[in-house]
């Protein structure tokens, strides 16, 4: 029996949209998106978001849902691809989960209880942020109230560790507490792809100069002029907020380009720590000439 909902997951560049669309193509599927970039529309070239008239007439769910000043939220995610979820498997279809961004995924594929936010603590917090020096101050904050979540997130990322303190203030408990259970809501198979570093650093180096190639920059001018620079999450983006400083002239191409593939490096590699120790996942050779069929396999195999 076809598990309910397939995803396929794994490192930036190792080909996760071609799998998908494969499996979906073959199984009888459409694709949900879990992309957290890929939510804004406009935000094409610098996502590598797969053009119509390459997805082989297969619907794309949870896709061009949001305007570039729109926060990107996991509450308003995870509602969006419940519902895609519901909706492809109500006509009889299977539900192919794709992207790059783990706590999406995990956030459509397991039980997840998303805390609350509050707009005037996270104001206050952002405010601290600037007046303390950064988010070293808050991290050790948190370090005091929740030193798992601490340790968990990144140092300089200001924007996970306000989050952490803004539920910690709101609910009385530690935010990783809030972290996603590993119980699938419905029975999946999660298919993660792995490849040689060397060979990916090679792509993702080539990905970051096609990006100017392909007019990222005319992209970017055209979102800033429709508020890019105003968008809490869009802006952000690895390689959009490069090539706004590329446009600004802060900084040449050839340094954009080579601080988004370094940017897109880190990337994966946090892309491949939030994945590997979940031990449901099914891991395969992103080179392998037999990939599809292995994961057509792995979808098609009996229930235990």
């Amino acid at each position: 029996m076809i598990p309910q909902v397939i995803a396929v997951v794994g490192a930036t560049a190792t080909g996760k949209s071609d799998l998908a669309l494969d499996l979906a193509e073959t199984l009888g599927g459409e694709v949900v998106n879990a992309d957290a970039m890929q939510l804004y529309r406009g935000m094409d070239i610098g996502t590598n978001k797969l053009p119509p008239q390459e997805r082989r007439g297969i619907p794309h769910h949870v896709l061009d849902v949001l305007e570039v000043t729109d926060e990107a939220t996991l509450a308003d995610y995870q509602e969006r691809a419940e519902a895609a979820i519901v909706d492809i498997r109500g006509r009889g279809l299977v539900p192919v989960l794709a992207g790059g961004s783990g706590l999406y995924a995990r956030a459509a594929l397991d039980h997840l209880q998303i805390p609350p936010t509050d707009p005037a603590v996270r104001a206050r917090l952002e405010s601290e942020a600037q007046d303390e020096g950064g988010p070293e101050a808050l991290r050790a904050r948190l370090q005091g109230v929740d030193p798992a979540a601490a340790e968990a997130i990144q140092a300089n990322n200001l924007r996970r560790i306000i989050r952490a303190l803004e539920v910690v203030e709101i609910t009385g408990r530690p935010f990783s507490a809030t972290a996603p259970t590993k119980r699938y809501r419905r029975p999946s198979l999660v298919i993660g792809l792995r490849d040689d570093w060397d060979a990916l650093t090679t792509r993702i180096e080539r990905r970051a100069r096609a990006m100017w190639d392909d007019g990222l920059l005319d992209e970017v001018a055209t979102l800033d002029a429709v508020g890019l620079r105003d968008g809490r999450t869009a802006s952000r983006a690895i390689g959009y907020s490069q090539a706004l400083a590329d446009l600004d002239g802060r900084i040449t191409r050839e340094q954009a380009i080579a601080q988004t593939a370094q940017a897109t490096r880190r990337y994966a590699r946090r892309q491949e720590s939030w994945w590997r120790p979940d031990h449901r996942v099914e891991w395969l050779d992103a080179a392998d000439a037999g990939l599809r069929a292995a994961a057509l396999e792995l979808a098609r195999r009996p229930t235990q």
